[in-house]
């Protein structure tokens, strides 16, 4: 029960922070084609960057022994910050995804990584935090195609300031996340 709490905890800032970019690009009213090519991106990068950091946070959980689940907490912190604090870069944020709208071949790959970094660190700390690592991808893969989907479509309808407040809400709710792990971790001691 807690891992599905804990990998619940993580899927809301996800899927709030893959609306918002999402979003970003429905402004940009995009063809039917570009709208399912660029929600498959999304779903692949946010499904496997977690993946990749769950094993590295698995493999670096095993060195640590016992302070892995703070690891963890202290890399939900780290994403969290990353989600609320001002982009100094918001243009060029804009200008990638407007690249991602009608990138091809290895483009893509390049693009999916830049916007996908959290999702590694999220990993990172699921994996520290030992959660299911396919159970994790499989949720995450969910979340990011529906989350896609629905800030694609809606995004036209959005304005600017409703795609920063999912950014700054899933950013809000992460480090909430961790401060839950955090209390609930000191409370065993």
């Amino acid at each position: 029960m807690r891992h599905f709490l804990i990998t619940a905890g993580l899927l809301l800032p996800l899927a709030l922070d893959t609306f918002a970019l999402a979003a970003a690009l429905g402004m940009a009213g995009l063809e039917k084609r570009d709208r399912l090519r660029v929600t498959l991106v999304f779903t692949a990068f946010e499904a496997a960057m977690p993946a990749v950091g769950m094993l590295i946070g698995r493999a670096v959980g095993t060195l640590i022994g016992q302070w892995a689940g703070y690891g963890g907490i202290v890399f939900l912190v780290v994403a969290g910050v990353l989600l609320v604090r001002p982009d100094r870069a918001e243009g060029a944020e804009t200008k990638r995804l407007g690249l991602l709208a009608h990138a091809r071949g290895l483009a893509i790959v390049d693009l999916g990584l830049s916007i996908s970094a959290d999702e590694l660190t999220i990993g990172l700390s699921a994996g520290l935090l030992g959660l299911s690592i396919a159970l994790t991808v499989i949720w995450i893969g969910v979340q990011a195609l529906l989350a896609a989907q629905v800030g694609l479509r809606f995004g036209s309808r959005l304005g600017e300031e409703a795609r920063e407040r999912s950014e700054l809400v899933a950013g809000v709710a992460l480090i909430a996340v961790a401060i839950i792990l955090l209390l609930l971790k000191l409370a065993r001691l």
